[in-house]
């Protein structure tokens, strides 16, 4: 390894040379003066220095020194005990390349959550990440800077460790030595960041740069944007001052730098979508070596007094020598319970044997049979009866089935035991009385059934309960044959239960194989804490130690929990020769360790390390030895074993008497093992796997390693594989499963060559690794904890200690963290979930995950997808305290995990999204164009029938005057109805004659007071109702241009007065029209707070009209004058007026009373918002074009009474009715559960022929079906949709074809193309018909870019041409900038004389099957989204409404969602429904979801409140108000969480 020293000594190396000039000449202009530069050289290796710049303009900011800079040496100085025994090399691994890392990574910005959620956090702790804080260093607790530039510091604190690690803690310290930099007079803006070189994998570690080299470039990452948000600009150079976009601003850098491998091919998702396919790294290690040769262990030499069976072993031993101890029990103070000898075991034994055969059922039907299984369900601290209860079966020649105890009807995992022993058949278990008192039982007493679980019957074991056996009846003891002597069960990576048989022979040769090779003799003691039910605890601490008659010392798991040191003194008090144990109770042991007096493990022989086939337990072992040395315990005394279910021991270190030979090391290159190639690690130290050896093979046993998939061929000697046993001791089968038990028990390995390796089976054994030098056998990991990233091999165990090696004992519980795969997008994606501790701080978490992703990043090679913390004790457990994996990950799928912080990294991770789309540039014209063809297909074209001249009011240019001639040809009759819920069917109805005689009295007004001008704008504020009519009229008859206005909200006005005081200035009223009510609202506290109210118009009341009318009305001489203007805000929330001239009105009536058969003697229910679009044309303009009467039903009313609107159209028995998708919700939300009573009150639906819903957007269609299937009971069969962009397009009229569904393919529209598919096929999204065309109006599709027309069926822009367009848009400023050319747009060829307005919609045109009334084919019209919505990302074009369909079906808590872009990112805002526990949840779920489904990484999502995502008065959602409430971080959010 090279030290690096800060003497700036190059490697001689050209590259270098070359990169330092280019560098050098890049920063000169940056680097001040000699004098400015302060450069601190090293005084000690263990210096730490914190960096400190003086930005321009501000005073000196603090220097941040790192948080636990102080801590560091205050634990150092007070030594506290944990700290001293990790001289880990793994965890000095990981702070080295966390250092090493201090300069190269960018800032990633904390989540933001709120207050409420913060939980056990000291105030004086936690500052909130937006405010710039006075820097106290009294507790060194700062608030943690999120930039990660100070990490290596932070990380250090416990790294420089007792055992001659200098060299690495000096290269350390050398990259924690920063540059002080002052700038004071720098003015200009922060320098290029020269160091962002990168390289292309984060393994090329050939030629390490000098860190001396390195500090001048940290120069320009040092600029902190986190703690001053004040000066960010946004990505669109908007200044934005938010800790909000200060976030995102550090989110979008740390996405600047891709890491995306060199990907050369593709391959096809069944579809054009191109997802990228993973390919072979090129600098990949393959295996070398020879093919390796199956490894035999010694022979088994059997002594002649061995037993030929082990029930003959306890007969012996119950009669020779009953007063010989078998097994003592301890209490949870330690102290001795129970001593059961080999004579009480015998004598109980037998009679429970003889108990279970003769007294369960009747005498004719006995219950139980030989060979039948039995469960077994004995507590952790009951050793004795379970001992009994065995050794009963034994006799009894029933197979035990030793399983844990349920503790509740629901315990983690125990349903799949219930499973288990369904499938074998059992249907007694036995148990202790203590046991059988704890179970859960229902009023009457009983044992419930446990969910999952056969119906057993309960039978207690304990002497007393049992009768005595006959004089003459005695067991029957055969030798050993093939007979299933117990079935041990085990846990699969899903959670899944499988029961392994084992044959009486391979039990008994796998007890003379442990005595053989643990050279165990008679009346030997021996310690066992393992669990005793299962695994190396029953085949020590209960079959071999009952074959050599020694005495166990059981040592309970509730012992251990209180006093992790009893296993040591129970070894010291009983002189124990040997003791089984984990590496976990070696680690207790270490922690609890406190220069005890009374202890000594000089006795031991043999420390049998159980799962020393775990890599990690290498450190658990050495830290022991370490400490324990001194306590007379021998290093050659360790004796870690490997063993698995299927295969029993595979491998035991053996117990030697000189310690001269040292046991076997691997120091392994981490990327070697990921590629399955073992390659000793000398140059690399930090990505290195120890791994000590687990001994040799077994007596009797061959073992060989195979591939782990496929076909079962021999591995290289310098490959890691599975290793395989043939052996007489190993399980036989899967109880049940014959399919699985032939992959796994009967396996014949294959040599290269293709001959077979022995003639016999062997087992997979589900352990990876190795055979070495001298036959020694290294294990680096288990199958089940496999992990395969885009072809590499990770390992979970690996993960889990990289994790804890950052800071160890300090952040999380070491057996609390669990590391699992979940398919994302066609690949494995890890994720990490681990518990915190109680005390720990949202700093501290945050910190300790960001530092885990990257540690995970450089010593694996691969990137995190999900790390989640969750409260400490929440995550599901074993019966024995470990963590249940299976169901963790079930939690996490199911987003029931609820984690209190959640950090994702989909962008580091995810690597096979298909490559962002290259639009292509259009093909001329000259090549498309034939006739009415495009690119060989019909140009997209569709009209409406013509508007013919019939009527007599067609003989009016101008709406006043059709108005005054009904007034005198039909004076009495009715024109409107105004419904309101306040009084019970309360109707106001206002005649021709009498809306005639408002309007003149209002026009009156107008001239008189306001005396105003013709053609003067006025401002008209009313609530939906008749005034509004009357006013509007009354303004035409005076000559005035009318703007209709959405009165502000009295609840709500510092939120909607902007809005109306922004109308009347951009429309440059000349004076307001409003009720009294209003008048005073303006006036009012809140009104004047908010805007300015000087600066009004004047405010005219029209509540006391003059009493007389206006000398003369105005007559209209010029058709194509203003007749008023359409204000209105769209979806994006921008605000546009729309000029209508007096013939766009009577043009655009004529066709909706064409299109709806409007005529007088005609009722028409309206439920809409009278103030733009349609709407307003509806509520205020055809009615008296055509003289029908219209029923006006304020859609505000409807939040009181849902029923109002569907009550009157079913009692006035109305046929057409106009609502939006708003009233349509509430009805739907509002009525779902009344129906009956609905129908009850007599409401029916049935003379509806048309309800059209009237929007600005695609149809809703799963509103509308909702909508109609609730209230098809009551009678309602027709719904139509219609289309309104800017003026209406399209009505569903009565004539035509019902409106068709279509399915596209929503990946091909995201390349602006349509591709039916079939219902229910992948990626389909339906899309209804947006009505039929009106009258005189002509529809074709246009590319938006080029304006080239379009063929059928292509997704383009909808453009209408039509008498009633409007004539421009209305800008206060006298000139037509805003978007000209939205009213008049020419093609670029084609029909280039024709002129169009631009809806501003996408859709597509597709000529139907069905003809309409004047015999021609159909051509339907589909709106996918408004262009201005529509999300530009990857160089594809997503509508929000798709996305937020996908995230709204990934958790039932999401009730609403809306989504929009900032910069390049994608963020999501949800609404949620539930406790705010839930919040975290839904992040991983919503990222995983958009990612399957769009191919898009969510950039930011945040989790708000129901009722936050802003809602206009149709129903529609706005998002650009979100985006920018978000940006202001005026939301309030629940969480909000930046997906690094």
């Amino acid at each position: 390894t090279h030290t690096h020293t800060l003497k700036g000594q190059v490697l001689c190396d050209i590259t270098q040379k070359g990169y330092e000039k280019k560098r050098s000449k890049l920063i000169r202009a940056y680097v001040p003066h000699p004098g400015g530069t302060l450069i601190h050289s090293l005084s000690s290796s263990r210096t730490l220095c914190s960096t400190s710049i003086l930005v321009p303009g501000m005073s000196h900011r603090p220097s941040f020194a790192p948080p636990s800079a102080a801590r560091f040496h205050r634990r150092r100085s007070s030594g506290t005990r944990d700290e001293r025994y990790r001289s880990d090399v793994h965890s000095e691994a990981v702070q080295a390349v966390l250092a090493r890392h201090v300069e190269s990574k960018v800032a990633v910005p904390m989540p933001s959550k709120r207050r409420s959620l913060v939980v056990q956090t000291s105030m004086d702790a936690y500052t909130p990440p937006g405010e710039t804080h006075t820097h106290t260093h009294t507790s060194g607790y700062d608030m943690i800077m999120s930039v990660l530039s100070h990490l290596g510091s932070t990380s250090s604190s416990s790294s420089s460790t007792q055992s001659g690690g200098s060299g690495n803690a000096g290269r350390l310290a050398d990259s924690l030595a920063h540059t002080h930099l002052s700038h004071p007079h720098l003015k200009h803006s922060t320098p290029p960041d020269v160091t962002g070189y990168s390289s292309d994998s984060s393994h090329s570690h050939s030629h390490p740069h000098p860190n001396s080299e390195r500090h001048i470039g940290t120069i320009a990452r040092n600029t902190q944007k986190y703690g001053n948000a004040e000066r960010m600009e946004t990505g669109d150079g908007v200044p934005v001052s938010s800790r909000v976009s200060a976030k995102i601003q550090q989110l979008v850098n740390t996405l600047k730098m891709p890491r995306r491998p060199p990907l050369r091919e593709f391959f096809v998702d069944d579809f054009e979508e191109l997802l990228e396919v993973q390919q072979p790294d090129p600098k990949q290690r393959r295996p070398e070596g020879a093919e390796m040769l199956a490894v035999r262990g010694e022979d088994l030499g059997v002594v002649t007094n061995w037993p030929p069976s082990l029930e003959a072993a306890l007969q012996r031993w119950g009669t020779i020598s009953p007063k010989a101890p078998c097994l003592t029990s301890l209490d949870t103070t330690g102290k001795p319970l129970y001593v059961l000898t080999y004579g009480k075991l015998w004598s109980r034994s037998v009679k429970l044997a003889f108990n279970i055969l003769h007294k369960l059922g009747s005498k004719q039907e006995p219950m139980v049979r030989p060979g039948d299984r039995v469960a077994l369900v004995f507590p952790n601290n009951d050793p004795v009866a379970f001992m009994v209860a065995f050794y009963g079966c034994l006799l009894a020649e029933v197979v035990p089935v030793p399983i844990e105890v349920p503790l509740t009807r629901k315990d983690a995992g125990s349903q799949q035991i219930g499973f288990l022993l369904g499938s074998c058949g059992v249907t007694v278990a036995l148990t202790s009385d203590a046991c059988h008192k704890g179970l859960p039982k229902s009023a009457t007493g009983e044992i419930p059934q446990f969910r999952g679980w056969p119906k057993l019957l309960w039978f207690v074991t304990e002497s007393k309960h049992l009768s005595k056996p006959p004089r003459d009846w005695f067991p029957h003891i055969k030798d050993a044959n093939s007979d299933t002597a117990y079935i041990e069960y085990k846990t699969c990576k899903d959670g899944s239960v499988l029961g392994v048989t084992v044959m009486r022979i391979a039990l008994l040769t796998h007890c003379q194989a442990l005595t053989q090779s643990c050279g165990y003799t008679e009346a030997e003691t021996i310690v066992n804490v393992l669990d005793f039910k299962k695994d190396v605890g029953l085949w020590h601490g209960i079959l071999t130690s009952v074959m050599n008659m020694m005495h166990v010392i059981s040592v309970p798991y509730s012992l251990m929990k209180v006093n992790p040191l009893s296993w040591i003194q129970k070894v010291y008090h009983f002189k124990a020769k040997v003791a089984c144990v984990k590496s976990r109770d070696m680690h207790w042991a270490l922690v609890a360790h406190r220069e005890q007096k009374d202890i000594s493990l000089s006795s031991l022989r043999m420390l049998l390390v159980a799962d020393g086939s775990n890599p990690w337990s290498i450190s658990s072992c050495d830290a022991f030895l370490n400490v324990f040395q001194s306590k007379g315990l021998r290093s050659e005394v360790i004796c870690p074993c490997a063993s698995s279910p299927e295969a029993l021991t595979v491998a035991i270190r053996r117990p030697v008497e000189d310690s001269s030979q040292p046991p076997g090391r691997g120091v392994l290159s981490m990327q070697g093992l990921s590629y399955s190639v073992v390659r000793v690690d000398t140059e690399e130290r930090l990505s290195v796997l120890t791994v000590q050896d687990v001994g040799t093979v077994m007596p009797g046993a061959l073992v060989c390693v195979v591939k782990p998939d496929g076909v079962p061929l021999l591995c290289k000697t310098d490959e890691i594989g599975e290793l395989c046993v043939c052996s007489v001791a190993t399980g036989t089968s899967y109880y049940g499963l014959t399919g699985m038990t032939k992959n796994t028990f009967e396996v014949f390995p294959v040599a290269s060559g293709g001959g077979l390796v022995s003639e016999y089976a062997f087992v997979r054994t589900g352990l990876l690794g190795f055979v070495g030098p001298g036959g020694l056998v290294f294990i680096s990991g288990k199958m089940d904890g496999l992990i395969v990233v885009s072809g590499r091999r990770h390992n979970a165990d690996d993960i889990i200690a990289t994790a804890l090696a950052v800071e160890p004992m300090k952040f999380i519980y070491r057996g609390r963290i669990a590391v699992f795969s979940v398919t994302v997008l066609h690949d494995e994606r890890i994720v990490v979930v681990a518990e915190q501790r109680p005390d720990s701080t949202e700093e501290d978490s945050f910190q300790w995950m960001s530092r885990v992703l990257q540690a995970i990043d450089s010593i694996h090679g691969v990137g995190v997808f999900c790390l989640g913390l969750v409260p400490a004790n929440t995550l599901p457990k074993t019966p024995l305290g470990g963590l249940h994996l299976s169901e963790t990950k079930q939690l996490y799928l199911e987003g029931g995990l609820h984690p209190c912080n959640v950090l994702m990294c989909p962008h580091t991770c995810v690597t096979n999204l298909p490559k962002p789309r290259q639009k292509q540039p259009e093909i001329g014209p000259a090549s498309v164009m034939v006739g009415n063809l495009v690119s060989g297909k019909r140009i997209a074209m569709a009209s409406g029938r013509d508007l013919g001249q019939t009527d007599d009011n067609d003989q009016f240019l101008f709406l006043s005057e059709v108005l005054q001639w009904r007034s005198q040809t039909t004076p009495e009759h009715i024109l409107y109805t105004l419904l309101s819920s306040r009084v019970t069917h309360a109707h106001t109805s206002l005649t021709c004659l009498q809306l005639h005689k408002r309007a003149e009295r209002v026009a009156a007004l107008l001239l008189e007071r306001g005396g105003l001008q013709e053609g003067d704008h006025i401002a008209l504020v009313y609530p939906p109702g008749i005034d509004l009519i009357a006013a509007f009229y009354g303004c035409l008859y005076a000559g005035c241009v009318p703007i209709t206005v959405r009165p502000p909200h009295p609840q709500n006005i510092s939120t909607t007065l902007p809005t109306v005081k922004m109308i009347v200035e951009v429309s440059r009223s000349a004076c307001v029209m409003t009720t009294a009510v209003i008048c005073k609202l303006l006036r009012s506290k809140e009104a004047v707070a908010t805007v300015d109210i000087r600066n009004w118009p004047p405010v005219l009341d029209t509540d006391d009209l003059p009493k007389k009318k206006s000398p003369a009305l105005y007559k209209p001489c010029n058709p194509d004058a203003l007749a008023y203007l359409d204000f209105s805000v769209s979806t994006t929330g921008m605000l546009a007026g729309v000029q209508i001239s007096h013939n766009a009105v009577g043009a655009f009536c004529r066709s909706v009373k064409l299109q709806c058969e409007l005529y007088p003697s005609r009722e028409v229910a309206i439920c809409l918002d009278p103030y733009c679009g349609l709407g307003f044309v509806l509520w205020c303009l055809c009615s008296v074009y055509s003289g029908h009467q219209s029923i006006l039903i304020p859609p505000v009313e409807l939040e009181s009474n849902p029923a109002l609107w569907l009550l009157a159209v079913s009692q006035l028995r109305v046929r057409d009715t106009f609502c939006s998708y708003s009233v349509m919700e509430l009805c739907t939300k509002g009525l779902g559960l009344q129906t009956e009573a609905l129908k009850a009150r007599g409401l029916d639906l049935s003379r509806v022929r048309a309800c059209v819903v009237v929007a600005e957007e695609r149809p809703r269609m799963s509103l509308t079906h909702s909508f109609s299937k609730l209230f098809k009971d009551l009678g309602l069969v027709n719904l139509a949709i219609c289309l309104q962009v800017r003026l209406c397009v399209c009505v569903c009229g009565t004539s035509g074809p019902d409106p068709t569904t279509v399915y596209v393919d929503m990946r091909a529209l995201r390349h602006d193309r349509v591709r039916l598919v079939e219902r229910g096929s992948p990626h389909s999204l339906p899309l209804m018909e947006s009505g039929k065309i009106l009258p005189g109006v002509r529809i074709i599709i246009a590319n938006p870019e080029t304006k080239g027309p379009l063929g059928d069926s292509h997704l383009g822009e909808i453009w209408v041409h039509s008498a009633h367009n409007g004539s421009g848009y209305y800008s206060g400023y006298g000139e037509e900038v805003l978007q000209s050319d939205h009213f008049i747009s020419r093609l670029s060829f084609g029909d280039t004389s024709t002129v169009w307005a631009r809806t501003g919609y996408l859709g597509f045109l597709r000529r139907t099957e069905l003809t309409d009334a004047s015999g021609e084919r159909h051509d339907a019209l589909y709106v996918v989204g408004a262009l201005e919505e529509a999300m530009e990302l990857r160089g594809m074009r997503y509508h929000p409404i798709d996305i937020e369909t996908s995230v709204i079906r990934t958790h039932q808590s999401i009730m609403e969602c809306a989504v929009f872009p900032w910069t390049n990112l994608l963020v999501v805002v949800v609404e949620l429904e539930g406790s705010e526990q839930e919040a975290l949840d839904l992040v991983p779920m919503v990222t995983k979801a958009v990612l399957e489904e769009h191919y898009l990484i969510v950039g930011v999502v945040v989790v708000t409140d129901i009722g936050v995502i802003p809602i206009n008065s149709r129903g529609e959602k706005q998002r650009m108000h979100l985006r920018d409430g978000f940006l202001q971080d005026q939301l309030d959010p629940i969480y909000v969480a930046y997906n690094m």
